[in-house]
This record gives structure tokens, C-alpha cells and sequence, in this order.
């Protein structure tokens, strides 16, 4: 890894923690999102028990255990999702009365087949801003025709913003969702995007890599890119940092976002 050079310009922020084993992070995260779809069954389940008791009953009587739950989460977005969605559920049962059972299990089946259940350890669909990226080409040293991948690619926002930062390079977009890799392809006819595990499949052979993951993950992106990337090559990282590595530059870019770049 190289440090920043003399006179450059680059922000520093103190690594992260290690990134905690599989086994001992707590409930929650390694059921994610499971642990939503769970919550949602037992208030329904209590608002179907509940109902001889009353309205008034069975509403409290769902609706208060669901939100004890949401709480469990460590993530405000997370309890925002469990408790929200358990609300508009909720919301939604009076108009949609009329609908067949089975029409409830259509917005899980969708889940399952935009989330497998082997990617649920990574990031959900949280596309890369535009613009994000945009200037990075003046501070990477890559030739015009270098090759680039999108670890986990979705439906392709980070691709768009690397063609449009390297127009002339070969990209490249792994996604496991099946779903997902098929619109991406659709959106983007001049990447190469294939359905795969952006774990498993080799970063060996690009000069630059782009990822946008979680928190928790970071910890396996850097492993992967030591093991993997050749000298010299680059690893972008949209919001979070590489535990154990110091980066070369990071960007503010207004808001929660920032970019973080590394070489090796």
C-alpha cells in the first residue's frame, strides 16, 4: 500500500474496528433481513389472535411487540423498515381487504428473487449517487483502456458513474441477483455484466475495483484485495473504509457520502 505522497492533498480518519466474526454479531444482523419478515409475521399472527379482544386490543397487541423489535436493531434504518412496514401493512389491509391470501406472499417473493438468501450478508440495493465519482480520473493513474469491475454491481449506478469518469475502459459488473444482473445488463449494453458472487469470483486482472457495501463487510473487501489485486492497482470504496488500511485520498461529498481510495 502506498501512503500519500509528499504535497499531496489527502484526508485521513482512523480505521475502523476489526470486522467481528459471523458467529458473534448479534441476532439481528446475521438475519437481516429475515429478522424484518419475522416481525412482520408475529404482528400479523398477534392481530389475528388478538381480534375476539377488540380492535383496540389487537391493534396495541401487534403493533407495540413489533416495535419492541424494531428496536432490537441496531440500525435506525432498520427499525424505521420493521416498524414502517408492519404500519403500512397495516394501513393497507382495509383497501386490499378483497385480495386473495396469497397476493401477501407476492412483495416476499420479490425479496427472495432480487435477494437470494447467500447475499443477504452484503449490501442491500443502495445505488451510488450521481456524480459520486466524478474528478477521480485527474487522480488515478490508469490507462485509457484499463479494466474495471463493479463488486456487486445491482442495477448499475456505479457503472454509470465509471464510464462516465473512464468513457475509454473496459467495465465490468458482477451481481448475484439474478433480477438485478438482467435490468443492469438491459441499462447498461456496453458493461459486461454477469450474474456471480463477487466474493468468489477473482478481482485478479483489474486495474481498478469499485465496491459500495456494508459496514461489516469491509474487513473482506481488504483481505480479498490484498490476496487478489495486482501492484499498483486501485480499490474505490464508496462510504467505508478498509479497516486496516490507510487510504491514499478520501472526498467528502456533502451529506453522509465519501469516497475512499486506496492503491496496492
Amino acid at each position: 500500500m502506498q501512503e500519500p505522497s509528499a504535497g499531496k492533498s489527502a484526508l485521513t480518519t482512523p480505521p475502523d474496528a476489526e470486522e467481528a466474526p459471523e458467529a458473534a454479531r448479534p441476532w439481528n444482523r446475521r438475519l437481516w433481513p429475515a429478522s424484518a419478515l419475522l416481525s412482520w409475521l408475529l404482528g400479523w399472527l398477534l392481530l389475528t389472535v388478538l381480534q375476539p379482544l377488540g380492535a383496540l386490543v389487537s391493534l396495541l397487541g401487534s403493533l407495540l411487540p413489533v416495535a419492541g423489535l424494531a428496536w432490537l436493531h441496531e440500525r435506525r434504518w432498520r427499525r424505521f423498515m420493521v416498524l414502517g412496514g408492519f404500519a403500512v401493512s397495516l394501513l393497507l389491509h382495509k383497501g386490499l381487504a378483497g385480495l386473495p391470501a396469497w397476493c401477501w406472499l407476492l412483495p416476499l417473493a420479490l425479496l427472495v428473487l432480487m435477494y437470494p438468501r447467500s447475499t443477504w450478508r452484503d449490501a442491500p440495493l443502495f445505488p451510488t449517487p450521481a456524480g459520486a465519482l466524478a474528478g477521480l480520473q485527474a487522480q488515478l493513474q490508469l490507462p485509457a483502456d484499463a479494466r474495471i469491475l463493479d463488486a456487486g454491481c445491482g442495477l448499475g449506478a456505479g457503472l454509470r458513474e465509471l464510464h462516465r469518469c473512464f468513457p475509454a475502459a473496459e467495465i465490468h459488473g458482477v451481481e448475484w441477483s439474478a433480477l438485478l444482473a438482467f435490468f443492469c445488463r438491459l441499462r447498461h449494453p456496453w458493461a459486461q455484466v454477469r450474474r456471480g458472487d463477487m466474493w468468489a469470483q477473482t478481482w485478479a486482472g483489474y486495474q481498478l475495483v469499485y465496491i459500495f457495501q456494508r459496514p461489516e463487510s469491509m474487513a473482506q473487501a481488504e483481505a480479498k484485495a490484498r490476496a487478489e489485486l495486482e501492484s499498483g492497482a486501485w480499490l474505490i470504496s464508496l462510504d467505508f473504509p478498509l479497516p486496516g488500511t490507510p487510504a491514499i485520498l478520501i472526498r467528502p461529498l456533502g451529506g453522509r457520502h465519501s469516497v475512499h481510495v486506496y492503491r496496492f
